[in-house]
This record gives structure tokens, C-alpha cells and sequence, in this order.
């Protein structure tokens, strides 16, 4: 999962049931990690993605935000903010420890029409997702940002996964609220199958699925490495995992999304120099391996979240519509 890169934490908070069904997830770095992002898709909901340009004074980041609610959602990042601003944690613009401005860049997706109009993340929500923010496994599936998310004609959710590379680690968390479709609705195969073992068999019938009204979406997420890079480097890497999301549903980055991934580079071991035997072409050709990585690990974190996710909004789950999958009889 992304907290098998070290200093990772996520948290989750949401609401399901009552009128409701949506949240928001924080990816949170308290020691700091060099941040960049790559935003594709014609409907994007963002905050604070300016300052992550390479050109731009600020190099790390403290947080990343993920809700649900479309762009009211983006309060959240406010109750982010406020968390870590009570523990001095910031850019520092004072003498004081207090005197700290938390940089919180945040991202939202389109869940409006699975919760009754009104109830939508707010400041408390990402407050509350920090409260809950460990280093271990993560919650998958209606969680989080993922709780009223949906994909094509399926119910989205929060998934994870991680991947070794040489001395570093690669870790994806993907928030799955696509206008296209995770799976080939003729089979019950995942697009992304082939990239991991995901412990289902997957099926070989078309599923009788009742059409839904394509609405705005977005997937939205956060890469993480343990790796020394530049803000330009990371962008890299964030690039790539949108290759991934590419991979996982189809069409992608269309006009209804506003796909955002965010990429974390904590900085804990350093990538090869030119003093090596490869010469110039080693730090490039580890930046490669990386990337590569990256859009493995965030279509793999797309499958898991299909998988994950359970019936919410009026959305049937996969593992509904083909329990066989799971080992069940259908029906």
C-alpha cells in the first residue's frame, strides 16, 4: 500500500447512509515531501496545484487532500490545514514555531448525486481524516474520499498498492470516480487484470447492469516514492500514474473528468549520480524505472478499488454483479 513508503500516513472520514455518501482522505507527509501534481481531463476541482510548478518558491508539501463533494468538497483541506497548524507543522514564515503556513494542495471528485443535496465534506471532514491517519494498511473500497465515488457503471472506492524497485518503494493510493468503465461489461474482466494478482477469478459473463447517467467525475490520487527528487522529477512521476489510470479505465481524461494525481518524494534515499559506471544516463535511466513503476502500482490501486468497494448511492458494487468472482453463487 502507499504507506509502505516510509513517513506515509493516510486517514479516512466519511459518511454513508442517512443521506449520505461521500468523504475525504489525507494523505499526510509530517515530516514534509517534495510535491508536484499532473492534472488531465476537462472537469478538474483543485487547490493550491499552482505552487507545485518546479518554477514556483515552495518545495515541499505537509499534506494531500482528496474529497468527495465536487468543488465544496475543497473545504476540507481547511480542517487539514488547521490540524497541522496546531502541531507547528508548515512553511515556515516567522520566527516562532507557530509562525507556519501548512501546504495543503487537495483535489475533489463529482459525488453530489449519491448523497441528498447539501451534505458534503466540509473543514470537519478532513480535520477528522487526519485524526485518523496511520502508517499501516490502508481502508479500502466506501471509504474516504471513495465513499460516494462511482466508475462507469459500477461503484468506485479507495484502493492501494506499492512495489519494490531496486532500494525503493513505490506506493499509489487512487480514488476511482471515472466517466468510463473499470471493466468489459461482456465479461466481468477488469482492463487492468494483468497488472497484479488481485485474488478473484475473474469472470466470463456479460452482466445485465442498468444504465446510469454519465455525470462529472474525476479520479483523483497521490503517488509516493522514497526517493531524492526535484519538483520536476516528481511531476515525472505523476505523469506516469496517469498512464496507469489510462490503462485502468477506458475511455480516460475526458471532459466529465478532471483526473488529478499528485506525486509525494520523501527524499530517503538518492538516486544514482554520474559518477557511477552508466555516467550521465544513470540518474535518468533510475527516474525511468520509477515512472514505469508508478503507473503499474496506480492501475493496480484503480483494481482495487473497483474490488473493494461496496453497493452506496444507488450504485451496485462489482461484487454484486459478479460475486462469482469472489467464490460466491450468483444470484
Amino acid at each position: 500500500m502507499i504507506t509502505d513508503v516510509p513517513g506515509v500516513l493516510v486517514g479516512h472520514h466519511e459518511r454513508v447512509g442517512d443521506g449520505w455518501a461521500t468523504g475525504t482522505t489525507v494523505v499526510l507527509v509530517p515530516e514534509g515531501a517534495v510535491g508536484a501534481v499532473d492534472q488531465r481531463g476537462g472537469a478538474p476541482g483543485t487547490r493550491e496545484t499552482n505552487l507545485l510548478e518546479p518554477e514556483n518558491l515552495v518545495q515541499r508539501v505537509n499534506a494531500i487532500c482528496l474529497s468527495g463533494g465536487s468543488a465544496y468538497g475543497l473545504a476540507a483541506a481547511d480542517g487539514v490545514m488547521r490540524w497541522l497548524s496546531e502541531r507547528n507543522l508548515g512553511f515556515p514564515v516567522g520566527t516562532q514555531p507557530h509562525e507556519v503556513v501548512p501546504i495543503v494542495p487537495a483535489a475533489v471528485l463529482f459525488d453530489l448525486p449519491r448523497s441528498e443535496w447539501g451534505n458534503r465534506p466540509d473543514a470537519s471532514f478532513g480535520y477528522a481524516a487526519c485524526d485518523a491517519a496511520v502508517a499501516g494498511p490502508v481502508a479500502q473500497g466506501t471509504v474516504g474520499a471513495g465513499a460516494g465515488a462511482a466508475v462507469g457503471s459500477l461503484k468506485g472506492g479507495i484502493g492501494s498498492a506499492s512495489e519494490v524497485v531496486g532500494e525503493f518503494t513505490v506506493g499509489a493510493l487512487a480514488a476511482v470516480n471515472a466517466a468510463g468503465e473499470a471493466v468489459d461489461l461482456t465479461t466481468g474482466r477488469a482492463y487492468a487484470a494483468d497488472h497484479g494478482d488481485f485474488g478473484v477469478q475473474w469472470p466470463s459473463r456479460a452482466a445485465d447492469l442498468p444504465s446510469r447517467r454519465t455525470d462529472l467525475n474525476t479520479t483523483i490520487g497521490v503517488v509516493a516514492v522514497d526517493a531524492a527528487l526535484s519538483k520536476a522529477e516528481a511531476r515525472r512521476i505523476a505523469v506516469a500514474a496517469q498512464d496507469g489510470l489510462a490503462r485502468a479505465v477506458r475511455p480516460a481524461h475526458t471532459m466529465f473528468d478532471g483526473d488529478t494525481v499528485f506525486a509525494l518524494a520523501t527524499g530517503a534515499h538518492e538516486l544514482p549520480d554520474a559518477s557511477g559506471p552508466f555516467g550521465a544516463a544513470a540518474r535518468p535511466a533510475a527516474l525511468d524505472a520509477l515512472c514505469s513503476a508508478a503507473a503499474r502500482v496506480f492501475a493496480r490501486a484503480m483494481v482495487h478499488g473497483l474490488l473493494a468497494a461496496t453497493t452506496a448511492g444507488g450504485v451496485p458494487a462489482y461484487r454484486d454483479v459478479w460475486p462469482e468472482a469472489f467464490g460466491q453463487r450468483p444470484g
